[in-house]
């Protein structure tokens, strides 16, 4: 990083301006290290998931699954099978719970989560309508229990009873039902993936002997790791940033808050520009500036709480998956692009994968930024983008006022005829 930045003390700081805040929240989360043109090997990968403490997970795959974003967003070209790996076979080095919603997470973290598994076995923190099932149907939550243990790892569709064609609340069939429950309360966890598909397995055949065996914590004792592992990753926030990183309840989070104030974890500070009171990480650094350029994925965890992200950016920003087409301002799968310290454009993608093409609906420049450069820093990034993806060529639609110069920069014509 392009800086010399040094661990912020209370003595030195209480009042931030909000570029400062904007370059500590992006050195916490990783940005502005040099990134290498070999793909990064699994140390650098292994140390980045560390810092940033989970990877959410969601199902859009228009362009590629979002946990495998945020390490080429800061690694660069990385070998995404090596993720895939990390969280397979004993020896694993990734688990998958409740963290930031569906999240993959270290293994370490395991025995932290375990206050909220005993949580959704007395209903707390559970969907309502899984309390429910799990309720009146605790029979066959318990057979499929039963079943998974004797027969080994299985898919919700592999179960002989319940595992297909029901249907019922947000479409999931009885067995469905059953393992997410299950899932939740920490009974099962997930083996590995078939696609997308989880196949569900007991912990303690999926999981290394020292996560099984490592005590579990007090629940306050966690709940305050893993706040500081939410505050390292952020650097500077307010509380409800600290809570939201894994959906801590506000009673809870509240309470940890002055715990890690009184133990000189958390240091009040007031960020200019910000409502509420904020809390820099004690070893937080302040570069004196972060030369950061990255695409950015709806669920990376520098924006996924958007409150902070309009905060931090000016930026205002939602998921347009469940829009209508017509009522989409910036297209479907819309990601952010950071260049330098600001959050300068907005791209829609969509690999198209039958052809070889990474597919360019839409760009869009933010006010305040100057066309052409971000133009050229953007094409670079969307041709190391299609390069690390398996995709051939870049090609640029129509819609969108960066559009025409980002076509420019990428060797096509002004226009599209």
């Amino acid at each position: 990083m392009e800086a010399q930045a040094g661990t912020l003390r209370r003595a030195v700081r209480e009042r931030l301006s909000l570029k400062e805040a904007r370059r500590i929240a992006l050195a916490a989360q990783g940005f502005g290290g040099a990134r290498s043109a070999d793909p990064a090997g699994f140390p650098a990968m292994r140390r980045m998931i560390e810092r940033l403490g989970l990877l959410q997970i969601d199902s859009v795959n228009v362009l590629a699954r979002s946990h495998y974003l945020p390490l080429f967003s800061r690694l660069g070209a990385y070998p995404a099978a090596r993720l895939d790996a990390a969280g397979t076979g004993r020896r694993r080095f990734l688990f998958e719970y409740w963290g930031h919603e569906a999240s993959f997470l270290p293994v370490a973290l395991q025995p932290l989560l375990r206050w909220r598994m005993e949580r959704a076995r007395r209903g707390s923190g559970l969907y309502s309508g899984l309390q429910r099932f799990a309720r009146e149907r605790s029979d066959y939550v318990q057979g499929v229990l039963d079943e998974i243990a004797a027969r080994g790892p299985l898919s919700a569709g592999e179960l002989s009873e319940g595992g297909r064609g029901e249907g019922g609340w947000w479409g999931w069939s009885e067995g469905k039902r059953a393992v997410e429950y299950l899932f939740w309360t920490g009974q099962l966890t997930t083996a590995a993936r078939r696609g997308f598909e989880r196949v569900y397995d007991l912990p303690e055949r999926v999981l290394p002997g020292a996560v099984i065996d490592a005590p579990t914590p007090p629940e306050a004792d966690a709940q305050r790791e893993l706040m500081r592992i939410a505050a390292r990753a952020l650097g500077v926030a307010t509380e409800p940033d600290l809570r939201d990183y894994f959906r801590l309840d506000v009673a809870d989070s509240k309470v940890r808050v002055a715990e890690l104030v009184e133990e000189g974890t958390l240091i009040p500070v007031a960020v200019k520009g910000w409502d509420r009171p904020a809390f820099l990480h004690s070893e937080a650094r302040i570069p004196r500036r972060v030369e950061a350029q990255a695409l950015l994925s709806p669920f990376d965890s520098l924006i996924f709480e958007r409150r902070r992200t309009e905060e931090l950016f000016d930026f205002h920003y939602r998921l347009a998956f469940y829009t209508p087409a017509e009522k989409r301002s910036h297209g479907y799968y819309v990601m952010p692009f950071l260049m330098g310290e600001r959050l300068v454009a907005r791209v829609d993608l969509k690999a198209e994968r039958a052809i070889g093409t990474l597919a360019v609906p839409g760009a869009h420049l933010e006010a305040g930024a100057e066309e052409g450069t971000v133009a050229e820093a953007l094409a670079g990034e969307l041709r190391l983008l299609a390069s690390w993806l398996g995709l051939g060529e870049v090609r640029v639609d129509g819609r969108g006022e960066l559009a025409p110069a980002l076509r420019r920069a990428l060797g096509g014509a002004d226009h599209i005829p």
